[in-house]
């Protein structure tokens, strides 16, 4: 399996098939070398690595995004730490360390977008 083809398993597992679908019906040939980009060397080079797992790879993102203050991709990647094994407790104590360092507005942001995804899920009431 190439690259290309590997971060697609990986994003389809990580996301949901749905993801996938939904970003195929919007490429088109403006956007198509970012999503190649994305595929190819993100999820099919990046996260198919065996250094850490990729619930830690979640984790990672998860803050990571907080800190750059990313609500669009933070939804997609509690989805994928929720796919990946992370529990509310986890994502909760996460959020709340980004707190302190990346500054309440960022967190607060993030608890915002992940509290939706719990919702959604029906993981928080």
């Amino acid at each position: 399996m190439d690259n290309k083809e590997t971060g697609r398993q990986i994003m389809r597992e990580l996301m949901g098939p749905q993801y996938l679908e939904t970003k195929d019906k919007k490429a088109n040939s403006f956007n198509i070398v970012l999503n190649e980009f994305s595929e190819e060397v993100c999820f099919g080079r990046v996260w198919s690595r065996t250094g850490i797992d990729r619930k830690l790879r979640s984790i990672l993102n998860i803050a990571m995004l907080t800190a750059l203050n990313r609500p669009t991709q933070l939804r997609v990647h509690v989805e994928g730490a929720l796919n990946n094994g992370c529990t509310v407790d986890e994502l909760q104590e996460i959020l709340l360390q980004s707190a302190v360092y990346c500054g309440l507005p960022a967190a607060g942001e993030a608890f915002r977008v992940a509290e939706e995804v719990l919702k959604e899920r029906k993981l928080l009431a």
